[in-house]
């Protein structure tokens, strides 16, 4: 199957959700008997809503689980303002590891913005916007409990830099979650649909008052994740001020191999200065146990989180590690003493010698995706099809003329175009027809969106090799066609997910 790019950097499996140990949750107290309350601006309303809700762009490098190389990457998310002065909350997943972040207010004023702080665990960022005034959402007054009317607000997969607004409900008020990234106490369940790109938006009620912050879901079930007010209402001020709040300053993702002979809390990229920083720790290490308790059985967060809030972020905790680029094992401590090697040759030399992954581009420089590094024969010539429509394009594979010549060859060949105007369907059915007429048909016209490109794709076997044809179409209604074949196990798994995660055409 194709591997969706989970937009928001989103995560670039299919949605799995998970979450453990949390933070003890305090809700919001009232001030002292006799007081005035302070008096302010007051908050966006509900048709304000847009104006306080943020549009975010991010760029950066991050080591995906199971691989061995850096790629990098390029994902949208939401946020919400929180307060006059520029507050903004969204999701530790939309901003950490991030090069840089393009924040847009209201989806079109890009304004500039600082990272305060984060935590993995539960998945919630503060940001700070430049010095100014800014409209803000208020806090939901009161229980929030199921049967709420509630809606989900801000920029979505396949509608980049376009604010939307869908309905629904609370279907389930209170209860614990793990998922590959968070481990929450508290989490609305709820059928205000959100799809990648609105991670770190408001969930709001009929006012405009924030009820959670969305941060998961599930396209093919209709699940819709957010996490609960009161959670993220009690943290975002320690977050702020750059407390440690059940983080160690990584972008963490639980994770098994095929057989689950290997797992652990994967580290996709490290907070430059934080205590993993400062402990050694790199992006691609496997994080085994944390002290002395074995993580990532599960394949989510839930036991990692809930070590640091038994012994607190700040604390000395042993960690274990293993580096899979060097096939080490090393032992160390965060707020203590630094990794160092305790078994080199962990697994034996049995690392999976990929041979890595190359970026490749075409002759105009349009085009980009990452390859294996063994798909050595490129070629980025353009070509004009038979009715005038110019097309960039670009081919890597072991031997193109296998690849081009061949249902059998592996390669990979990736086309754009400003010109051709044809709806992804319809594409996808002219390049359907050799395919169909030479293989097994084993996924037809699926749905695909991955926060920058919408479209369909349908899977043949041919005598064994897998064939892909993904049609998309960008925010910008241009065309992009990948075709794939792919071989070995690798190729099927590691390969096509760094494919699918990489290739962008900078129309």
């Amino acid at each position: 199957m194709v591997y969706r790019r989970s937009s928001d950097r989103s995560r670039r499996f299919p949605v799995a959700l998970a979450v453990g140990a949390a933070a003890a949750l305090l809700l919001s107290g009232c001030g002292a008997a006799g007081e005035e309350p302070e008096s302010g601006p007051d908050p966006a309303g509900f048709d304000d809503l847009q104006s306080a809700t943020v549009y975010i762009k991010g760029q950066g490098t991050f080591i995906d689980p199971g691989s061995l190389d850096p790629a990098e990457g390029r994902w949208i998310g939401s946020g919400f303002v929180v307060s006059d002065e520029g507050r903004v909350i969204t999701n530790n997943h939309v901003v950490t590891g991030a090069g840089t972040l393009d924040v847009l207010l209201g989806g079109e004023d890009e304004v500039g913005a600082e990272v305060l702080g984060a935590s993995e665990c539960l998945d919630l960022a503060v940001l700070q916007l430049d010095e100014g005034e800014y409209p803000f959402l208020a806090w939901h007054d009161g229980e929030i409990k199921t049967g709420l009317d509630v809606y989900s607000a801000g920029y979505p997969l396949g509608a980049a830099e376009e604010f939307t607004l869908t309905r629904g409900i609370v279907s389930k008020d209170d209860f614990p979650l793990d998922t590959q990234w968070a481990s929450l106490e508290h989490v609305i369940e709820h059928d205000a649909r959100i799809r990648g790109g609105n991670s770190g938006g408001p969930l709001v009620d009929e006012n405009g008052a924030v009820v959670g912050v969305n941060y998961a879901g599930d396209d093919s079930l209709d699940y819709n994740f957010a996490i609960h007010r009161d959670v993220a209402e009690e943290n975002i001020d320690a977050i702020a001020s750059g407390e440690r709040v059940l983080s160690i300053g990584i972008n963490a993702q639980g994770w098994s191999n095929e057989d689950d002979s290997l797992f652990g809390i994967w580290v996709q990229s490290v907070e430059a200065g934080g205590p993993a920083d400062a402990a050694g720790i790199e992006p691609g290490d496997l994080i085994f146990s944390l002290a002395g308790v074995t993580v990532g059985d599960d394949g989510t967060l839930g036991t990692y989180c809930e070590v640091l809030d038994t012994q607190g972020s700040d604390a000395t905790i042993d960690i274990e590690v293993y580096r899979p680029g060097t096939d080490e094992l090393l032992e160390g401590q965060i707020n203590g003493d630094e990794l160092a090697v305790k078994q080199s040759g962990y697994l034996g030399g049995s690392v999976p010698d990929d041979g890595g992954f190359q970026s490749v581009t075409d002759d105009a420089g349009v085009l980009s995706v990452s390859v294996p590094a063994d798909w050595a024969e490129v070629d980025g010539a353009g070509f004009t099809d038979g009715s005038g429509t110019s097309w960039y394009a670009l081919s890597a594979a072991p031997v193109l003329e296998s690849f081009w010549g061949t249902f059998t060859g592996s390669g990979v060949q990736f086309m754009g175009s400003t010109e051709a105007g044809q709806s992804a369907a319809d594409l996808l059915t002219s390049l359907s027809g050799t395919y169909d007429s030479e293989c097994s048909p084993v996924e037809t016209a699926e749905s695909y969106d991955d926060g920058y490109y919408t479209g369909v794709y349908s899977e043949w076997d041919c005598s064994g090799t897998s064939g892909i044809v993904l049609s998309a179409i960008d925010a910008g209604g241009n065309n992009v066609v990948l075709l794939l074949q792919l071989n070995s196990d690798y190729e099927k798994t590691d390969a096509l997910t760094e494919i699918i995660s990489t290739f962008y055409a900078d129309f």
